[in-house]
């Protein structure tokens, strides 16, 4: 119950919540965005909807939430928690899909939509049934939209290979109110990401790393969540957490065993 002692404390800082699922590994998934979140300093909140065993080898196991389940958590947050931006990542099926989008429609915060369909090491996390429910229930109520270009192909029905400026600009089609679709899949010495919105389409580059990454894309599309959650304008969200990240991953670290290069959480540069 609320009191007199509670009220004298000061209220939360910038508060987020992500809606994804789980990275036993701790580099992808809601670890990576909570993680993310710290970071930024905001608060972050997170409504589970899917345990994953995996590492930088792969993924051995998923274990989709009740979508009952994910309702009570998200209903718990928002009536609770002074949320003002969220995530999603993994949403493993389309009645995930549903009662997410059902939970978020009538929201007034700004939405990041990562739809993670495909592990960095291979394995599926979206349900291809799901595919289309994203586009008819989450593209039209999201303020932003953060596929790689596979995804982005999937998503708009166009081919893998057409060029990134096409496939943000069928993005917006949808309904979403920006796309920026990520160019890590790409050739090159550097990544190009193609970030269209209602003032046109523009390039972010930045230098090609070497090695693979595992939770780049969690980490992005979280850390623009921070930053829409802090009060940034969209555009300098988006420039603000791509550069940050950029600096983040020069600080890259390695597992034991595995292939797949960790992002530094604990150390490297500080956004804020």
């Amino acid at each position: 119950m609320y009191n007199k002692h509670e009220s004298s404390l000061p209220a939360l800082p910038a508060c987020a919540v992500t809606i994804a699922g789980s990275d036993s590994a701790g580099g992808a998934g809601i670890q990576a965005d909570l993680k993310t979140f710290t970071r930024w300093q905001v608060f972050g909140a997170s409504v589970l909807t899917a345990v994953t065993a995996q590492n930088t080898l792969g993924v051995t196991g998923v274990q989709a939430l009740d979508p009952e389940l994910i309702t009570a958590q998200l209903d718990a947050v928002l009536a609770d928690l002074p949320v003002s931006a969220a995530k999603t990542g993994m949403l493993a099926n389309a009645d995930i899909v549903a009662v997410v989008a059902d939970g978020l429609e009538r929201q007034q915060f700004p939405l990041v939509v990562d739809p993670v369909m495909v592990a960095t090491s291979g394995a599926r996390l979206l349900d291809r049934e799901a595919e289309q429910a994203v586009v008819e229930r989450l593209l039209p109520i999201a303020t932003l939209v953060t596929p790689n270009q596979p995804e982005a192909a999937v998503l708009t029905g166009l081919e893998t290979q057409s060029p990134p400026e096409r496939l943000a600009e069928a993005l917006l089609k949808l309904g979403c109110q920006a796309a920026l679709v990520t160019g890590g899949h790409g050739d090159g010495s550097r990544v190009v990401d193609i970030l269209a919105d209602a003032s046109g389409v523009r390039r972010i580059e930045h230098p090609r790393l070497a090695h693979r990454i595992h939770g780049t894309g969690c980490t992005l599309s979280a850390a623009i969540t921070a930053a829409l959650a802090r009060g940034l304008p969209l555009a300098e969200a988006i420039k603000a957490a791509e550069d940050w990240l950029a600096r983040l991953l020069a600080h890259l670290k390695r597992p034991s065993t595995g292939p797949l290069a960790l992002i530094p959480f604990e150390s490297g540069p500080s956004p804020v």
